[in-house]
């Protein structure tokens, strides 16, 4: 919403009056020197707290997905010695988290390390013999030549039409990616390329469907990286790098809470937010209102609205109740009594549960409608930005000293990021100082004291949130050059103390409130500058060869029978054309030489296709 707003930018044409408020904390007063020394100060402190809550986010698109993909297949091909499909086996059963495959090589060893992934400890000779003998396959109970049965790393040999309508039933059922050996009690997870070789030549849009699974699996499988979830969809995925509790911006646009996918929500967490919003969309809080405002009919029990100040109402079904206690009467109602009945006795229950259900909706109305404030408000200032442009064209094009106009974008930046702040954090109290989820974690002493404190600071944000969206919408083009002076000072002000409450209130967020509380909450750190925008996934070609020759080396000769395969689906092994599009930036030689090595390439992995089945004895 105020994406576009944090992007716009002006030109500096005036060192004079050169306020940068993304360079942090420039206080205009009399006593330059100590605001000066203040301002670094404190920018080094915010720098340090900003370090606390590392993290980095980098876009894959689907150019760029095989070579981060492959990215990691080398680190545990050249670490562990594996043939490719086994280190894919393994990254997948540790959702593609290298750092942990390592520490738990150590821990466990290699042996229990692969065992549990589902990787045999002794692969089996897959060459076989040339001995023209039929094999009896132990699933379909016929009798089969060699070269029609296919024997797995694992040892479980069957025959291939066996094997065939097994691997298109476990793709059928989404399992495409972990396809374990149909022997009882066997582990192991099959060569992905036997399964390719053996579906593609029945099924070729099942092939293709487990080609795009395995290259998927990076992105489902794997804890660090997520899909955008931009509607309609982008076709970007999010890899993020340091604390997943953040909030990242995808290239398409999109803002979005990397822990859950959520749109950005923070000072709330993960947990509340899905509350909150599933309380904002559901009929929990109609139910509430008719607790408080109706009764049920004694009779068929729909709920009935009073609508006259006669205690003794009647449903539309006919039956006649006491309002007072809802119990069902004649139709005679005189000074002293309703006929046929007296309610003049204290029942607690029904009072209790009455009040409750009132309060419990008047604090929920309170929290929503200035939560509701605050985000409409963002989005009627949103539109600030067309007016202000056209403002400070006008201020630019006439006669005036001042030509430097960056710190009204930037304090419409800084409005933007604080309503949002601002907004959330209703939410937040909603459920932080309520039942719902700390009921037990804080005495009621305790929880008023904290709850006076946020909301001490909440006020506070709020107060100087208004002020600075009050001198942002002033018509400044038809100020003199004093009262924009007057004003630029202020925005500049209010721009940092803004900045400098938003910090504090989450310091006071994770410190004091949610640090003591034995349930983990955590949320996004708060970023003075915005969220950060995820970066394209920079992969050199040198890192890509590397890769491509590194996983070549680690084959046997079970590869090149498969080339040909992965060919038709635009994928070679060791190189990738999905490559192509990083090169045609270069220069024309660099084209060349790259499009001769693919040629290449090409040439020889045919060739190894071609002499592969006579050396198998196939």
């Amino acid at each position: 919403m105020g994406r576009d707003a944090e992007e716009a930018s002006l030109p500096v044409s005036s060192s004079e009056l050169e306020q940068e408020e993304d360079d942090d904390d420039c206080y205009l007063s009399d006593q330059e020197d100590d605001a000066l020394e203040e301002s670094v100060l404190q920018v080094l402190e915010d720098e340090h707290l900003e370090d606390c809550h590392w993290s980095s986010s980098s876009v894959i698109t689907k150019e760029s997905l095989l070579l981060a993909q492959r990215e990691d297949l080398r680190k545990v091909i050249e670490l562990l010695g594996l043939r490719e499909h086994h280190a894919r086996t393994l990254l997948i059963h540790y959702r593609w988290d290298v750092e942990r495959i390592f520490e738990l090589l150590d821990q466990k060893g290699r042996d229990r390390l692969f065992s549990e992934a589902g990787i045999p400890l002794q692969n089996a000779n897959n060459a076989g013999s040339t001995s023209s003998t039929e094999v009896t396959c132990n699933v379909c109970f016929e009798d089969v030549p060699p070269t029609a049965t296919s024997e797995m790393d694992c040892g479980h040999n069957y025959c291939n039409d066996c094997w065939t309508e097994y691997f298109i039933v476990k793709i059928n059922e989404g399992q495409s990616r972990r396809v374990r050996c149909m022997a009882p009690k066997c582990n192991s997870i099959c060569d992905e390329a036997v399964i390719r070789k053996l579906v593609i030549a029945r099924r070729p849009d099942l092939a293709e469907r487990f080609e795009r699974f395995l290259l998927e699996s990076y992105i489902e499988d794997n804890d660090t990286v997520k899909w955008c979830p931009s509607i309609p969809h982008c076709g970007n995925a999010i890899r993020v790098k340091g604390d997943i509790y953040c909030e990242v911006e995808c290239t398409c646009g999109c803002q979005f809470c990397f822990n859950c996918s959520l749109q950005a929500h923070s000072p709330c967490s993960c947990i509340m937010w899905e509350l909150w919003i599933k309380k904002c969309r559901d009929e929990s809080e109609t139910v509430n209102w008719i607790t408080v405002n109706t009764k049920p009919c004694p009779k068929c029990h729909k709920p009935v609205e009073k609508n006259g100040g006669c205690n003794l109402v009647a449903c539309i079904c006919g039956q006649a109740f006491c309002w007072l206690c809802g119990g069902a009467t004649g139709r005679d109602h005189t000074w002293s009594s309703i006929s046929g009945h007296s309610c003049g006795r204290f029942t607690d229950d029904q009072t209790t549960k009455t009040e409750q259900a009132r309060r419990d909706l008047y604090r929920y109305m309170h929290y929503h409608n200035r939560y509701k404030a605050h985000t409409d408000s963002l989005k009627q200032e949103a539109k600030l930005k067309h007016d202000i442009q056209g403002k400070i064209s006008i201020s630019e094009n006439k006669e005036s000293k001042i030509k430097d106009y960056s710190w009204v974008i930037n304090g419409l930046n800084r409005l933007f990021r604080s309503r949002r702040v601002l907004s959330y954090s209703y939410p937040f109290a909603f459920y932080m100082f309520g039942d719902e989820i700390f009921k037990d974690e804080m005495t009621p002493e305790e929880r008023e004291l904290k709850q006076n404190l946020f909301e001490d600071q909440q006020q506070q944000l709020e107060f100087n949130v208004e002020r600075l969206s009050g001198f942002l919408e002033k018509d400044f083009q038809n100020f003199t050059d004093d009262e924009v002076m007057d004003t630029m000072k202020h925005v500049i002000n209010l721009s940092n103390v803004v900045d400098r409450l938003c910090k504090q209130m989450y310091q006071c967020i994770e410190n004091d409130l949610l640090y003591p509380l034995r349930t983990p909450h955590n949320i996004a750190p708060y970023k003075s500058k915005g969220l950060d925008r995820a970066s394209e996934l920079n992969i050199s070609w040198d890192s890509a060869e590397q890769s491509s020759q590194s996983t070549k080396c680690s084959q046997d000769e079970h590869r090149s029978q498969h080339v040909m395969h992965n060919n038709e689906y635009g994928i070679l092994y060791g190189v990738s054309f999905i490559q192509l599009p990083i090169i045609r930036e270069a220069s024309p030689c660099i084209v060349l030489s790259h499009f001769l090595f693919f040629v290449a390439e090409a040439y020889f992995n045919f060739l190894c296709s071609i002499d592969y089945p006579r050396k198998a004895g196939f």
